[in-house]
């Protein structure tokens, strides 16, 4: 099939058009900057807020999936711009060009808005593309880990110097990011049992992960046994201030996040799950977190 991707020299999106040219897809991939020539991938310059270029992205696209977003910004406006006008024009581009199928990448934080800038945004995203008349399905990935991600990473180099920070209360999902692609691939035919609805994927483990226990398997995966810090949501929310700061927009715990993380339970709901017969992980975490430990090496990010 030919695809348009967003977001495709970004983590989730380099993994996402690797899985598609191995399938034999042809993939048209919006980037702010010139990317090196790649077989089966025409690359489109822009960004999301230029009508022209979408509208020249969709080209033979028999399908749209939009991965792009804003994970960090330092006010509502970064994430209003990214998350929810970003994804506005790109549905109107898609209707434009006829391009009737409609995946959008959103975030378990929409399921409380009003936690944070960055799940309210991505709420707001959602409702558009409900109401956009396309044939939509909703992605809401658990934490998605693996090589190249530049956010997960900090918890990594935490674990290499012994000392990993963690909210002190609460549950989370994981998943990894090549399983996460083999989903949204999977779901490009659309369908009954996918078209108009929203899935929650995960790594399979029944009741997620404490926190404790996953900054633990970061730490195993790093090859030690790093001391768990828990810390509180006014601690958090008093470490954003701090980090602010010291790395000004550059910050990676900001009061958005902060606020966010402290959240008890951000585990998939069970009947949100993709059906068995879909689609189901693959890659154990544990294991996971050890190539993704090798890589970051290899790499040099940690």
């Amino acid at each position: 099939m030919n695809l348009a991707i967003t977001g495709g020299t970004g983590f989730v999106g380099q993994a996402l058009i690797d899985r598609a040219l191995a399938r034999g897809c042809t993939v048209a991939a919006l980037a702010r900057q010139p990317q090196p020539p790649r077989d089966g991938v025409s690359w489109v310059r822009g960004t999301l807020a230029d009508g022209a270029v979408l509208a020249a992205m969709m080209g033979e696209a028999e399908a749209v999936i939009h991965v792009a977003g804003v994970v960090n910004a330092p006010d509502l406006a970064g994430f209003e711009e990214g998350n929810v006008a970003g994804t506005l024009n790109m549905l109107e581009a898609a209707k434009q060009a006829g391009v009737p199928r409609f995946i959008f990448v959103s975030s378990l934080s929409a399921r409380e808005p009003e936690l944070s800038n960055y799940g309210g945004s991505k709420a707001r995203a959602e409702q558009l593309v409900k109401a956009s008349g396309l044939d939509w399905t909703i992605v809401r990935p658990a934490a998605i880990y693996g090589p190249r991600d530049r956010e997960m990473v900090e918890l990594f180099k935490a674990a290499k110097w012994g000392i990993v920070p963690t909210p002190a209360q609460g549950r989370l999902s994981v998943i990894h990011v090549e399983d996460l692609c083999e989903l949204l691939l999977a779901l490009v035919p659309g369908g009954e049992g996918v078209t108009g609805l929203s899935i929650e994927p995960d790594d399979g483990r029944p009741g997620g992960w404490t926190h404790y226990d996953f900054a633990r398997a970061i730490g195993f995966a790093m090859g030690g046994r790093p001391k768990i810090i828990g810390l509180s949501e006014k601690t958090m929310k008093r470490a954003a201030k701090v980090d602010g700061f010291v790395r000004r927009k550059r910050a990676k715990l900001t009061a958005d996040r902060a606020a966010y993380f402290s959240h008890p339970d951000w585990v998939v709901s069970g009947d949100a799950r993709p059906a068995a017969s879909l689609w189901q992980p693959r890659i154990e975490t544990r294991e996971g977190l050890k190539t993704t430990a090798k890589w970051y090496r290899e790499n040099g990010w940690v």
